[in-house]
């Protein structure tokens, strides 16, 4: 796979991630994990799913005898032992039920269980972007900024969103402060919380994909400046001059990151 394939694989897998955990809490907050959205993630990371009785098991690494199994379901607890005893554990049966053994088992099974909901989603998480080869090298971005300059100019938006989305990952763009939110602006950049508990925000790159406008802010602005935030304001309205603007702004990206 190219760095751009697996730039957006890894996006793809935080994106999944961040929904997965949005689905998770306690037993009281009645909240159920998103089978179907980890199942996706788990899809994604290449990991082969087994049927054990009315389990969905996926398979980490081992075999079956021994191994590492992930149980999809709310606790999304992961095994270190056979699937056969995660069967007996998980769902057994009213015979298997009549051991004493067994109901030790199934009450405790700290022996075997190395990790849960967000711990076991922190893992799946990790291993899957880790199995990516995220190394570039200048052609790399090169080709990225190339690509965007060109969407950007034929007034692709699609691929413009894309190309935004790839350097905002490259760069460690976030969504912005409620301050900096525009409706109808797609806008990322740093943030930077200070030691008195205040934000600024920049660079940051705004891109409005109804006209086909981007523009670029090179310095950080706190919501708490009173002049900068009106100038970011009017940058957002057309009413004053960014930093940089159009296929300009794929050089400044490409430069910071090869910086």
């Amino acid at each position: 796979m190219s760095f751009k394939e697996n730039l957006l694989k890894k996006i793809k897998i935080d994106e999944l991630a961040k929904s997965v955990r949005e689905t998770i809490g306690s037993t009281e907050s009645g909240l159920r994990v998103d089978k179907d959205v980890m199942a996706q993630l788990l899809e994604l990371g290449g990991y082969p799913s087994l049927k054990e009785r009315d389990l969905t098991l996926y398979t980490l690494e081992g075999d079956i005898d021994h191994g590492r199994f992930l149980v999809l379901d709310n606790d999304l607890a992961i095994y270190q032992t056979s699937v056969a005893d995660i069967g007996l554990r998980k769902s057994p049966t009213v015979k298997e039920m009549i051991s004493i053994r067994n109901i030790k088992r199934i009450l405790n099974d700290a022996d075997v269980v190395l990790s849960r909901k967000e711990e076991t989603l922190r893992t799946i998480q990790n291993e899957c972007v880790d199995r990516l080869d995220l190394h570039f090298e200048t052609s790399d971005i090169e080709e990225l900024e190339k690509e965007g300059k060109t969407a950007l100019e034929s007034g692709d938006t699609e691929r413009v969103t894309e190309s935004l989305m790839l350097f905002s990952e490259l760069l460690s763009f976030e969504s912005p402060p409620p301050s900096f939110r525009s409706k109808d602006i797609e806008i990322k950049g740093n943030i930077l919380k200070m030691e008195n508990g205040s934000v600024q925000f920049g660079p940051m790159v705004l891109y409005d994909p109804v006209q086909n406008i981007l523009k670029y802010i090179d310095s950080p602005i706190g919501g708490f400046e009173k002049d900068k935030m009106e100038y970011f304001k009017k940058v957002t309205k057309n009413e004053a001059d960014a930093s940089a603007e159009g296929p300009v702004v794929f050089e400044k990206f490409k430069a910071s990151v090869l910086r």
